[in-house]
């Protein structure tokens, strides 16, 4: 996939962009704060946070005209076209570099933050229309690798840049270079036409509520885009403090501060590549929790791990003698790790995003994320001006906020969104008490209602066939199973539809088939076993006559699914009534056979019967 025409063009343009726009940024931080401009018509340390907000203002004012736009014309097209305007606004960039006009810096400064605007919301919604649905996660991994190393070696190379006789030459003539690279390699991106596309005004404020509502109107979506904007918070408030924190708690130059940048951004880097081996090829928000664990845990150990001031030299370390000493491989480890914690955690986030989006709002979605993600950040300097200012805090007092802060969060998204849940407790059972292999899986429609028909063998068939299907589905249950202890909770998180005989009550059983009616009128996936109870000897039962009446009030195509392996483990009935003997067996090989859509023209019980039992051979 990563050397095919529909990828590696465009992520080397990405990732060209990426970096042409911060060693742009930082080449005027470093101008302006090293006194390389003559004179300046406000102080230095108003001008550094007026280039910092003039940076982030365009993503307020067109985020939301640039997902509509993106939303409705040729992606490729709109790529090449924001590549001319970044060569052109980098070759007015080169003069101002030359002449060191740093008012003429600035405004070219908001014209960069303007095209990134507008590049954010295409650069991800290109993706699941280019790439294959068990290739979009590890696109997204390669996107997240590639942005995160381009601006460490942007940052770091605009202070060698600036550190070498001839250096302002060389950087006006990089950042034209990179732009021209960047637009010579998107003319190779292939044509990603739109089939209806539509007007597109320009309305900063009405067109940010729209965009805002179309984000909205998927909770799984909103959440996610709340969750990544939570992530940049947290990041934008390391990265902010990391020259105080390098030189108040670790009594280090400069040079430190480097190193800080680089593990934390190399760690985001091996996290995204790490996200991508444990999703296997897949959409997999079940890896969530442990980023969620991760930027928690490092996050409180560094108020333990920063060495204490009665311990330091007389001078500031450097960065080889900030490295020679024991005491500061805990810290390292811990950026490290914060950074590997945040790219298992964004990473499945985009690809939901992108896999759940409507067709035709894909971008506007990542526009969204974009607002959200600029508010946020602005949102972290105030928070860390009222922390360390108002309420005299320390930095590391700070990041263990952040570490609270991120908890609490974690509860609030998984509350609000139960397949998240759901989709852990998959992931555990698949991955960590099974081996679990799904075969079908593109057989499972990507929108629209459907009726899934499995066969029934252990306690945990809904909580495995979770992890088999791309979308949340809705399991109808026996009334006792979904009353089990701690699993009830589980299920009632996650909408399961409890059923029973009518001869034990017959509200509950009229109530499950209008809650089921309910579900595919409104294009839900609902899976129902239809031998209405575990097997006894491990051979598929008859199917009852339920599935017929589902079908004669909903007519909607039927997915047959088969569970292979289960019989004999601990949550099956060998041997026993299930959960009451000892385990005998872990990490067993399982198969979730999915067979094609079916029609439900003429499709009656025993057919189903058949077509499940033809997946158990």
């Amino acid at each position: 996939m990563f050397f095919t025409k529909r990828f590696f063009p465009y992520f080397l343009t990405q990732c060209l962009g990426a970096l042409n726009d911060n060693i742009y940024k930082n080449i005027l931080l470093l101008m302006v704060t090293y006194s390389f401009i003559d004179s300046l018509p406000v102080s230095v340390d108003l001008f550094v946070n007026l280039a910092a907000g003039l940076f982030i203002l365009p993503f307020f004012l067109f985020s939301a005209h640039a997902g509509a736009i993106a939303d409705n014309m040729d992606k490729a097209k709109l790529i090449q076209r924001l590549k001319l305007a970044e060569l052109a606004i980098m070759g007015c960039a080169a003069a101002a570099i030359l002449t060191q006009n740093a008012l003429l810096m600035l405004a070219l400064l908001f014209m960069t933050g303007t095209q990134s605007a507008y590049f954010g919301p295409v650069k991800y919604a290109l993706l699941p229309q280019a790439l294959k649905a068990n290739e979009l996660v590890k696109g997204n991994a390669w996107v997240e690798i590639g942005t995160f190393l381009s601006i460490l070696i942007g940052t770091l190379s605009a202070g060698l840049l600036l550190a070498i006789p001839g250096g302002t030459f060389i950087a006006a003539c990089l950042v034209v270079s990179l732009s021209l690279i960047g637009f010579l390699s998107s003319v190779n991106i292939p044509s990603l036409p739109v089939s209806n596309p539509e007007k597109v005004r320009f309305s900063p404020i009405s067109g940010m509520k729209n965009t805002l509502k179309v984000a909205k109107k998927q909770r799984g979506i909103w959440m996610s885009i709340l969750a990544i904007s939570w992530f940049w918070f947290m990041g934008a408030t390391y990265l902010t403090q990391f020259p105080n924190f390098a030189r108040e708690h670790l009594h280090a130059d400069s040079t430190v501060v480097s190193l800080l940048l680089a593990l934390f951004s190399i760690g985001i880097a091996a996290g995204s590549f790490i996200c991508e081996k444990l999703s296997f090829n897949k959409v997999e928000l079940g890896i969530l929790p442990f980023g969620i664990l991760g930027l928690t845990l490092f996050s409180a150990d560094l108020l333990w791990a920063v060495p204490s001031v009665e311990s330091f030299p007389e001078q500031f370390y450097g960065v080889q003698s900030f490295i020679a000493q024991s005491s500061h491989l805990r810290v390292m480890f811990d950026l490290f790790m914060l950074g590997v914690s945040g790219g298992v955690f964004i990473v499945p986030l985009y690809a939901f995003i992108q896999s759940r989006a409507k067709d035709g709002e894909c971008a506007r979605s990542i526009a969204a994320n974009n607002i959200m993600n600029a508010l946020f950040m602005v949102a972290s300097a105030l928070v860390s001006i009222l922390v360390l200012s108002v309420l005299d805090f320390s930095i590391v007092e700070l990041f263990a906020l952040m570490a609270v802060g991120n908890f609490i969060v974690a509860i609030y998204v998984y509350r609000q969104v139960p397949e998240f849940t759901q989709r852990f407790i998959s992931y555990l059972l698949s991955h960590c008490l099974y081996r679990v292999s799904v075969n079908g899986r593109q057989h499972i429609p990507e929108q629209g209602a459907a009726l899934i028909v499995a066969n029934h063998v252990s306690y945990v068939d809904a909580l495995l066939l979770m992890g088999t299907s791309t979308r949340p589905v809705r399991f109808v249950m026996d009334k006792s199973i979904s009353e089990m202890p701690i699993l009830k909770y589980v299920f009632r998180h996650a909408g399961v539809i409890p059923i029973c005989s009518p001869r034990k009550c017959e509200k509950t059983y009229n109530a499950a088939f209008e809650t089921i009616g309910q579900a595919l009128n409104n294009g839900e996936v609902v899976c129902i076993f239809p031998e209405g109870r575990l097997t006894s000897d491990g051979e598929l039962g008859e199917f009852r006559p339920g599935v017929e009446r589902i079908l004669a009030q909903s007519p909607v195509p039927v997915i047959p699914m088969a569970l292979k392996g289960l019989w004999g483990s601990f949550f099956s009935h060998k041997n026993g009534h299930a959960l009451t003997t000892r385990p005998r067996r872990f990490w067993s090989k399982i198969e979730v056979n999915i067979g094609g859509l079916l029609k439900p023209n003429a499709l009656n019980r025993h057919l189903l019967q058949k077509e499940v039992q033809s997946l158990l051979v």
